[in-house]
């Protein structure tokens, strides 16, 4: 299992939200790229990083940064946040980023996300859905959490059947940032009914113990923020644990 240590972005430095509510932020004095650096010469194959502006805004804010961060050090790096089209798609790979992430237009346009993914790579797009758990019925969120879908994440994965997407990521709001713990259970359901996709998990990771909950369901990830940035643990300690049988 890998281990994705996050990069939330915001007015250019590193942040972090409590339950994706934009007016609760905590900024850290780490510079992107000195956070970056450090998290790869602590053994991060991945970072995930977020443009938290471009999310809040509904289109691309910080693709010049992000681009300079993936010039910056070699290691392959994920990363969303406001990206509404096709052409923001091919600007974060041509910028060097590995692998898209895209949230709510994952949501409300399939057909395009589709063809994305067809056109740009399966391996190269991430789905993002973010779920805000609605009497324990998951219901994704839109534009940077702000906003209700309707829809259940069960019927938005509908949407992409088996050979159609390979990477997924799930964040249940209502734990980001909290060091609450991991939803479990939902990750379980996942898992369960949607075992062809590359899961990651996200949300609520407080402790190396949540780390090996989440690797005995069966995911492929699990993003990692509060926790580091407030040194609960290590990300050598976190690596160490995801990848202990």
């Amino acid at each position: 299992m890998l281990i994705y240590p996050a990069i939330d972005l915001k007015d250019g430095v590193c942040v972090r939200l409590m339950h994706g509510d934009f007016d609760q932020v905590t900024r850290y004095d780490d510079q992107p790229a000195a956070r970056l650096t450090t998290f790869a010469a602590e053994g991060a194959q991945w970072i995930h990083v977020v443009d938290l502006d471009g999310a809040e805004a509904g289109r691309a804010m910080q693709h010049g940064l992000i681009g300079e961060l993936t010039s910056a050090i070699d290691v392959k790096i994920q990363s969303g946040g406001g990206v509404r089209g096709a052409n923001d798609v091919a600007a974060l790979l041509d910028a060097g980023v590995s692998r898209v992430v895209i949230g709510s237009l994952a949501v409300t346009q399939p057909n395009d996300v589709a063809a994305w993914l067809k056109g740009f790579g399966a391996e190269r797009i991430t789905l993002a859905l973010d779920v805000k758990m609605d009497g324990g019925v998951p219901i994704a969120a839109l534009k940077g959490w702000t906003q209700s879908s309707g829809v259940t994440l069960w019927d938005a994965l509908d949407r992409y059947p088996k050979g159609v997407a390979k990477h997924l990521l799930v964040t249940d709001v209502g734990r980001d940032g909290a060091l609450t713990g991991p939803n479990l259970e939902l990750l379980s359901e996942i898992r369960l009914r949607r075992p062809d996709l590359v899961l990651q998990a996200s949300g609520g990771v407080s402790s190396l113990q949540d780390i090996a909950a989440i690797k005995a369901l069966g995911c492929n990830g699990v993003i990692v923020g509060r926790a580091l940035y407030e040194n609960r643990f290590t990300l050598p300690e976190a690596i160490a644990t995801a990848r202990r049988s």
